[in-house]
Formats: structure tokens, sequence, C-alpha cells
């Protein structure tokens, strides 16, 4: 339950946390009671996180990775990279077990060494990508 309240959250703050987007200033100039929203979203993903994380574990870099690749893919728009970030997020996470209990069967590799090795070379090409758009 404490993941649906949480979802059910952001889904509902997603217009607002578009206008946060372009700046806190702007998004006051909005109409956005920013301070409110920020603690909104805090209680809504610690909800949703905390109880995610004592059913499955820590795994990392899927919440990193994922948002990423649908923002990439997308654009910028909540409505659109909430629900987007969740489905890839849990087909990655899907695909990296099923890849973990698989490449060295019968042993099974731990899937937080998995995604850290996927997840790295994505967060370094990430940032190699970004240097070069700053010009550095």
């Amino acid at each position: 339950p404490c993941v649906a309240i949480g979802c059910v959250l952001l889904a509902r703050d997603r217009d607002a946390l578009n206008a946060l987007q372009l700046g806190e200033t702007e998004a006051l100039h909005l109409g956005v009671p920013v301070q409110r929203l920020k603690r909104r979203v805090l209680v809504a993903v610690a909800l949703a996180v905390g109880a995610l994380v004592s059913c499955a574990g820590i795994i990392g870099f899927i919440g990193l990775v994922a948002p990423h690749c649908v923002r990439l893919a997308c654009g910028p728009d909540q409505r659109v990279v909430l629900p987007g970030a969740a489905l890839l997020g849990a087909l990655l996470t899907l695909a990296a077990d099923l890849a973990a209990r698989t490449v060295a069967a019968p042993a099974e590799i731990p899937l937080g060494v998995l995604t850290a090795l996927l997840g790295a070379p994505f967060f370094l090409a990430l940032l190699w990508k970004s240097r070069g758009a700053l010009g550095g």
C-alpha cells in the first residue's frame, strides 16, 4: 500500500513537477508552492522507496538509469517520465534478474553486481556526452 500511496501522490503533483523543472523562481511565479511540493514529493518518494527496498533489497543504478533513459527518449514531461521510468525500471530489473540467473548457471550472479556493471558505463557515457555538450 505504501508504494501505491507514493505513486498516487507523485502522479497528483506531475504538473507542478513540470513547472519546477523550469526552476524554483519560475515555478513560484506560476503559482506552485515550491516548499510544500518538495515536502510532499520527499514523503511520497520515501514511502515508495522504503517499502520497495524493504522487500527487494538495494538494487543499484536501476532507479538512476530508468528515468534518464525515459527522459532522453520522451522528453521532460513528468506525465510520461514518472510512469515510463517505473515501467522501464521494472523491465530492466526483470531482464537483469533473468540474466543474473542464467549467465553463470547453475551459479547465480548477485543482481546488484550485474546492475552496477551495466549502470556504471551508462553514467560514464552520459558524463562524457554532457562534457562534450559543455565544450569541456
